[in-house]
């Protein structure tokens, strides 16, 4: 039996697989590399996050980002060049490659408890059984869609995370819903690519974060009061990086209050030339409904001073983010979602990051109200790896030294 299976190889997964390899501690990881990015991210976007903060964690520090980008002559700078998608994509496949070169690029359709750990049932059939599970899912299941407008046929209405390919809308009337960073970058790119696209978004006006200078001086005291860390600059920022642990120690209400506000809908600095001036901007505007007519659908928005608007497109995208729900996650077995302790439907988890199913690990967005904003992020990936590892190296030894110890105690009757 093989001491742990990972389900999902992206930038968790990879990371804590990485670990647990250095850690010794045998494993099986599933899933397609880099899904997420590879295949639900418009192409030709650009990452929020820093350079030092878009990486994958190598225990030893020999693959980076950094690293990767100096030899293929791709520019990089820890702060102030914006990592280009197509690059951390490459990254991330040259990761698995050179570090987890036997991961199986199969997903996983039913994960089921037994009495000595779990059994997988893959894609295909096969049946893998291990003792722990670490899920490593990303957002992959958790998209939301208002209630208002998930009743629209396909044809009229989706979300973000279905679009890598956008020249299918070159020409096209499209509507994109949001005020965040995928939001921003969808309407500019559409923009970009031909599509005659308008934004509407709830707030009275669009943030967008400050282009990073890493050459400005600052002096002691702007330093202090708004230190740099992986989620950007801020003090706040800085704690939520640094003590994950004790975050999670904080009343449930706060925590919950924080990971809802902290860092709300933003673009990044980048995206503000890409939108401001040259996408129609309705901002201060609520949906209300939307139905189709003939081959277009008409979309009703009403404004903050109570008036209605109307909008004819070809088709909405809602750039309007993700909501974790476990009950979302069909290829756990009914019985076992059942004995999921949720709050707000992410898992509760332990200080390592285990479910309230003894073995059952989640990590990344899932464990955002546990740990905080940093699991929101690929930044948190390394933090994760290294406190999950600890676990699940402590958990295989014992199991080796209960296993010994029985032996004895059977030589010895």
């Amino acid at each position: 039996m093989v001491d742990v299976a990972i389900v999902g190889a992206g930038p968790y997964g990879l990371s804590v697989a990485a670990h647990l390899r250095r850690a010794g501690v045998s494993f099986c990881i599933f899933g397609r590399p880099m899904d997420s990015w590879q295949a639900h991210m418009p192409k030709g976007m650009l990452l929020k996050s820093d350079g030092f903060a878009s990486t994958i964690d190598d225990p030893e520090q020999k693959v980076t980002l950094k690293q990767f980008c100096h030899e293929r002559g791709i520019p990089y700078a820890d702060m102030g060049i914006p990592v280009r998608l197509d690059t951390f994509l490459a990254f991330g496949l040259a990761f698995k490659g050179q570090l987890l070169p036997d991961l199986e690029n199969k997903l996983v359709a039913d994960i089921e408890q037994m009495s000595d750990g779990f059994t997988l049932t893959l894609e295909d059939g096969e049946k893998v059984k291990v003792r722990q599970v670490v899920l490593a899912i990303g957002i992959t299941h958790f998209q939301h869609v208002p209630s208002n407008l998930a009743q629209l046929p396909a044809k009229f209405v989706s979300h973000s995370f279905q679009h890598s390919d956008l020249e299918p809308f070159r020409g096209r009337r499209v509507v994109v819903i949001g005020g965040g960073a995928s939001a921003s970058d969808l309407a500019g790119l559409l923009h970009q690519g031909g599509a005659d696209v308008q934004l509407v978004a709830r707030d009275p006006k669009l943030n967008f974060h400050n282009k990073p200078n890493p050459n400005q001086r600052r002096s002691w005291w702007h330093r202090l009061r708004h230190p740099q860390s992986g989620l950007g600059p801020g003090l706040r920022s800085r704690c939520y990086c640094e003590a994950p642990h004790w975050f999670r120690r904080l009343p449930e209400g706060l925590r919950l209050k924080i990971v809802k506000k902290h860092l709300g809908p933003s673009g990044g600095w980048f995206a503000k030339d890409m939108v401001v001036g040259k996408v129609p901007l309705m901002l201060g505007c609520t949906p209300e409904r939307a139905e189709v007519e003939g081959d277009h659908v008409r979309l009703q928005v009403r404004a903050a001073d109570g008036t209605q608007h109307i909008i004819e497109a070809d088709h909405i995208i809602c750039a309007t983010g993700y909501r974790v729900d476990v009950n979302r996650l069909r290829f756990l077995n009914p019985g076992l979602r059942s004995k999921l302790k949720t709050l707000e439907g992410s898992p509760v988890l332990s200080a390592h990051f285990e479910s309230s199913v003894s073995g059952l690990f989640f990590v990344g967005v899932a464990a955002a109200n546990s740990f905080g904003p940093l699991m929101r992020f690929a930044y948190g990936a390394g933090y994760t790896a290294h406190r999950l590892t600890l676990a699940l190296a402590k958990a295989r030894a014992y199991s080796k030294s209960s296993v010994s110890n029985a032996s004895v105690v059977r030589v010895a009757e």
